[in-house]
């Protein structure tokens, strides 16, 4: 049994290291029993084929202490060593068929923790499994580098191939700085009534203080490419100079679309005006000019773009004609436009970033509009909808442990959807649940910041610093609460590794928050500047990008 093995065994089974040491040491295993087993070359390409299939099914055992345990009960399971496993006839090549699953999913997680794609990340959730994580950090204090990126952008990083790739823009002149908080403009409409002013004044004022339009400035847009590593800008590419095709509000960028990546090429969308694909060293591949639609109040854009399959697929909620359209990737060229019609006219603008949903019955377009929440095929065919969301929602949709949840934006619905809906699954005025609604809470659904599942539970965050904990199950509600006196301002959505969450605020402290049932602020990391754009997770280092700089984050060895 497994208690009789020698004090070696039991210590490397038990000691904990980092998963790529112990995928070493699958490795060195694998090619152990392969020596023993002897077996011919087409053999062992067939039992590694057949060990990828079974990797798909262990997905649950990517956690390395999880492969340890699952060994454990193995050899208990045949009462062996195993040393007697790998010499006994029948168990042996079952024993090559799991250590290769293990060694395939193993090496899967390590080449996706080393690429953040999107928009939160892979899997449109930003949490990690990567323990060598900072969980403290300054503007000197586990930092690795810091590079100045000049302009303004709250577009996020993205990562591949070891290089970070990020937009921005520069204005000729001065450009209207950002403020926290999302009230001023209200709180200034609201000061100006107060003096007698009429209704067009009080417009005409407060477009001047914080409306940027288009004939007020002259803009470069900006790809940059850096070396993770280093942070060191390997080249930058302006692919478009002139005035913007719409305006924004001081709080926003005329770039805070996401690039989205294949690993093969970077494409940028810039909404309302243009699709563009690089290759990875800034060779433009294509572009598609876009139409300029009006956004409500020239308050600016922020739907990022998503990859399904060979198709880029865009959301544009706007005041003209909203749409979700998808482009061949390799060429630009449309492949398919699905109008649609949400919300009353006049407020029909939305900046949610569409959500490609992969699971076991398909793969859909989730995107959530003013009031409604749609799901389309990949033709662009409307699968389902549900009414209950926000007139202005921001919030991006994702997929957690086999469910969607969807953030219907502030005053709207928090809602848990399972696969394979049909039609209208819209709830009654008496329902929380149906036959496709596994748990929805009226009003839970929040302003900016999107949701993060982690560990069994859905984190929400609102604008003002609100912190929220909902069993994902469930949907029911473990703690409500405001993260501290001096958290006010969110625009970040929340991220978390380790058994911790981080809460980034717009002045730039990140509010650490141990998980679980109870709610406990650890401890608050300042870097000082003002931020609005989501972090990226990438094996041991986490991205910041800040008004002013972007950081690497790293544990000091």
């Amino acid at each position: 049994m497994y208690s009789d093995w020698s004090d070696d065994r039991r210590h490397y089974f038990r000691n904990k290291q980092t998963r790529w040491t112990d995928s070493k040491r699958f490795i060195h295993i694998v090619s152990a029993i392969g020596t023993v087993i002897g077996t011919q070359p087409l053999r062992v390409r067939c039992l590694f084929l057949a060990a990828e299939t079974i990797s798909t099914m262990m997905r649950m055992l990517l956690q390395l202490r999880a492969m340890r345990h699952f060994l454990r009960v193995l050899y208990e399971f045949f009462n062996q060593t195993p040393e007697k496993v790998t010499t006994m006839p029948k168990l042996r090549t079952l024993h090559l068929l799991v250590m290769s699953a293990i060694l395939f999913s193993t090496s899967m997680t390590l080449a996706k923790d080393v690429s953040w794609p999107q928009f939160r990340g892979p899997d449109s959730n930003p949490v990690s499994t990567d323990t060598r994580l900072a969980e403290r950090w300054s503007k000197t204090e586990n930092v690795e580098w810091s590079q100045e990126i000049p302009g303004r952008g709250w577009s996020s990083p993205i990562v591949t191939g070891g290089r970070v790739y990020l937009t921005t823009v520069t204005t000729d002149g001065k450009s209207k700085p950002p403020q926290t908080g999302t009230e001023y403009s209200n709180e200034y409409v609201a000061e100006l009534q107060k003096q007698g002013l009429p209704m067009a004044e009080i417009i005409k004022r407060v477009t001047e203080r914080d409306i940027e339009l288009p004939h007020e400035v002259n803009l470069h847009y900006f790809l940059y490419c850096l070396n993770m590593k280093s942070g060191k800008v390997e080249w930058t590419k302006e692919f478009y100079t002139g005035h913007p095709p719409g305006g924004r509000h001081r709080k926003n960028s005329f770039v805070s679309e996401t690039p989205v990546t294949d690993g093969k090429s970077i494409y940028v969308y810039v909404a309302n005006l243009g699709l563009w694909a690089f290759d990875l060293k800034g060779k433009q591949i294509w572009t598609t000019p876009m139409e300029a639609n009006p956004i409500y109040l020239d308050f600016g854009t922020g739907s990022s773009p998503a990859l399904a399959d060979n198709l880029l697929v865009i959301l544009n909620d706007n005041e003209k004609q909203q749409f979700i359209a998808a482009f061949d990737k390799q060429t630009g060229k449309q492949v398919w436009r699905t109008n649609r019609e949400f919300g009353p006219q006049g407020r029909r603008s939305a900046w949610v970033t569409p959500f490609v949903w992969r699971h076991q019955l398909r793969t859909e377009i989730v995107t959530v509009g003013p009031g409604v929440v749609a799901s389309y095929d990949l033709g662009g065919k409307e699968l389902w909808r549900m009414s209950g969301m926000s007139g202005a929602p921001v919030p991006m949709p994702f997929a957690y442990d086999g469910l969607l949840y969807i953030n219907g934006g502030r005053g709207g619905l928090l809602v848990a959807v399972r696969p394979g809906a049909a039609g209208d699954i819209s709830l009654k005025a008496d329902e929380t649940s149906n036959q496709y609604v596994v748990w929805s809470v009226a009003r839970a659904g929040t302003y900016l910041p999107s949701p993060v599942a982690f560990e069994g539970a859905v984190y929400s965050l609102t604008e003002t610093g609100i912190l929220t904990r909902f069993d994902a199950k469930t949907g029911k509600q473990t703690y409500k609460t405001r993260i501290d006196p001096s958290a006010t301002a969110f625009t970040t959505s929340p991220w978390a590794y380790n058994g911790k969450l981080f809460c980034l605020s717009e002045e730039g402290q990140t509010f650490v928050v141990s998980t679980g049932e109870e709610f406990k602020l650890l401890h608050v990391n300042a870097l000082d500047d003002f931020t609005l754009a989501s972090p990226a997770l990438v094996g041991d280092r986490l991205l910041l990008r800040t008004e002013h700089k972007l950081y690497s984050i790293r544990r000091k060895a």
